[in-house]
């Protein structure tokens, strides 16, 4: 628990002993960690991995003691195994059967899964034996991961916090600025300015000799370091660090009945070692002057980024798979075997040099649900029952992401379908002016199939997969154009900040055909959110191409956009006249005499007002006289509008261009 007063001095100063008068460390630094810089060397970083997660679901599901062997069983392998169970020698490799004779006690849960033609995932007692109608579901342990991240952060400071989800079971916290909250309340000594107001002045000493780790697993210091030495800030941070994280530990404990063992250090990749170095249910601090300690009995294999080939490479390279053994070899010689940048990063890390940050908005970039067919299926009402249930599946996952309140959502569903040793593919646009659902994915991925079964030679189907991409951030609380471009007693009461209700009518009544205007800084500029390289199929209901000749349509989403960012470009009300706006300017509109600050704010707002002769026009009402209106030499006509002949006439809203 946090100590509720300032650490105390535990072992007086001998006389005559000496002492430094001034911390390593400077008011710059200090202040850095307040921000959560990553160059800050008093920053403290947390890993928090929960033991044996699947496992654990279980154990909660099902209300058994902490002493109960349990594993996870997926078809006839076991994916998980809890601590009491490890202790009869169970590994991952045992089969159900052999972990049966070691331990008869044992519990083997089977995953949940899909039972093709269900509508949700459930327990089933025969799941193992029918791998050919089931398909494994992991919805149980992501809607545990969910709460589990939820009561960490409710425990930190919502203003202070930094968490990142690093995968379904592990959680990185960055608590720097929590830390530096606490070091002033704690500390009336650093809460002043720096002497002289010179930033780069050194902090006094922290006013204790000894801290009480309260039986934390503390990593023995450096061989140059002693305990007797006295502790500076970036000592007293990661205790705070620590306590900080012990109560994160005992929320989940006592609100959701999980352990979780942690790591405490200056950085992502040390954490993450330590939450490893003693399991389960206990945390280690690597203190700065520990690290060399720490990583000294390591594999490098083991440090994250230098597994797989690149550590296979080095271990060829250099004859050794040690930290410790790779420390003395120069850094001109990793630069030689690895290249300039890995051998410069190879030569960081492994001295325990992590300058990553902690992300707190990880982001999916794609979903997938899949199933290999034993025996093959071989007709479409068979897979549109599989897609069927891939649609659920990934709908479960997208709800996680945010997709219900709009905040992130996905571009393209891609459909992957193997036959022997061929493999086909589908792609198609998500439509973006609609909501997604279940049932809208299952046509979508139906739609998919359908061109692949034309193909022919389809059947007998040994895979399928389905998967969605190209996650973009969601677009909430646009509006029509119709809800800013009001007349009489609404746009007064506009001017004077009440919005009258019902205003964004939608437009009905409007020209087939339109003509488009190609620009580089004109209206066009509203639309450059909006992607279009993706060939659009009418069969998976697509927004219409807003690079061709199609006409803007109300409800489609560009044209929401159109309106909404044009409300929001303008500098100032369009109603209000220019004698009353706060500054005198350079700029002003000859339309309404409106002033702006710069040549680009008056060229945003003449778009606006060409956007708004286009409602106009599609009104059917005559657009305000453009004659006096300062004309806009980069609106260019675009080809498809230097075809039409008989166009002598500029359109309402435009001007006749000069050229030469």
């Amino acid at each position: 628990m946090s100590a509720s007063h300032p650490f105390q001095a535990s072992s007086p100063l001998s006389v005559g002993e000496p002492r430094r008068k001034k911390s390593k460390f400077t008011y710059r630094q200090l202040s850095q960690l307040a921000v959560s810089a990553t160059s800050c060397p008093l920053r403290v970083i947390a890993h928090v991995d929960l033991d044996a997660f699947y496992a654990q679901c279980e154990m909660v599901r099902l209300g058994l003691k902490e002493d109960q062997p349990l594993a996870v069983q997926q078809w006839q392998g076991l994916i998980a195994i809890n601590y009491p169970a490890r202790a009869f020698k169970l590994a991952r490799h045992v089969s159900p059967t052999e972990a049966k004779k070691l331990c008869p006690n044992i519990i083997l849960q089977h995953v949940a899964t899909w039972r093709e033609g269900d509508e949700t995932w459930a327990y089933h007692d025969d799941a193992a034996s029918n791998i050919a109608t089931h398909k494994v579901s992991l919805d149980p342990y992501r809607l545990e991961s969910r709460k589990i991240l939820k009561c960490i952060k409710d425990a930190l400071p919502e203003s202070l916090q930094k968490v990142e989800k690093a995968s379904i079971d592990e959680v990185f916290m960055d608590l720097s600025a929590q830390i530096h909250a606490e070091l002033l309340e704690k500390y009336e000594e650093l809460r002043g300015p720096a002497p002289y107001d010179d930033s780069l002045e050194f902090l006094p000493l922290p006013p204790t000799t000894a801290l009480d780790w309260q039986a934390d697993a503390l990593v023995d210091l450096d061989a140059d370091e002693t305990e007797e030495d006295d502790p500076d800030w970036d000592d007293v941070a990661i205790l705070i660090g620590s306590e900080i994280v012990r109560n994160v530990r005992a929320a989940v404990r006592s609100n959701l009945k999980y352990t979780c063992s942690a790591g405490i250090a200056q950085n992502k990749m040390l954490a993450k070692l330590g939450s490893a170095h003693k399991k389960p249910n206990a945390q280690t601090i690597i203190r700065n002057r520990a690290v060399q300690q720490f990583l000294s009995d390591f594999k490098f294999t083991k440090i994250r980024g230098l597994g797989g080939k690149l550590g296979d490479s080095m271990t060829e390279a250099f004859n050794t798979d040690s930290v410790s053994d790779l420390l003395p070899v120069p850094i001109e010689q990793l630069k030689q075997k690895l290249g300039d940048d890995t051998g410069t990063w190879v030569h960081e890390i492994i001295r325990g040099k992590d300058s990553s940050e902690v992300n707190s908005r990880t982001q999916i970039k794609s979903m997938l649900s899949a199933k290999s067919f034993r025996p093959s299926i071989n007709t479409p009402e068979q897979a549109n029952r599989w897609l069927r249930i891939f649609a659920a599946d990934i709908y479960s996952r997208l709800v996680e992401e945010g997709v219900l309140e709009n905040k992130r959502r996905p571009k393209t569903i891609n459909l992957h379908h193997r036959q022997g040793g061929q493999t086909k593919s589908r792609q198609g646009p998500i439509p973006s002016g609609k909501k997604i659902d279940e049932v809208g994915l299952f046509e979508l991925a139906k739609n998919l199939l359908g061109q692949i079964v034309l193909e022919g030679r389809v059947w007998p189907c040994a895979n399928l997969s389905l998967s969605v991409g190209g996650f973009e951030d969601g677009i909430s609380g646009n509006m029509g154009i119709g809800a800013f471009l009001v007349k009489g007693d609404e746009a007064k009461a506009l001017n004077t900040g009440v919005r009258e209700a019902g205003v964004g009518e939608t437009i009905s009544d409007r020209p087939d055909k339109r003509r488009r205007i190609d620009t580089s800084s004109g209206i066009k500029r509203f639309f450059a959110k909006m992607d279009s390289t993706e060939e659009h199929d009418d069969e998976f209901g697509a927004a219409q191409n807003l690079t061709g000749d199609a006409p803007l349509n109300e409800d489609d989403e560009a044209y929401r956009g159109l309106a909404t960012r044009a409300h929001n470009e303008r500098p100032f009300s369009a109603g209000t006249p220019a004698l009353h706006q706060r500054h005198v300017t350079d700029y002003m509109c000859n339309r309404c005499k409106e002033g702006f600050v710069s040549a680009d704010d008056l060229q945003n707002h003449q778009d606006w007002h060409f956007a708004k002769d286009l409602y106009d026009e599609d009104r059917g009402r005559p657009g305000q006289n453009t004659k006096s209106s300062t004309p806009v030499t980069s609106k260019k006509p675009t080809g498809n509008m230097s075809k039409k002949k008989g166009r002598g006439k500029p359109e309402k809203g435009q001007s006749k261009l000069a050229f030469g």
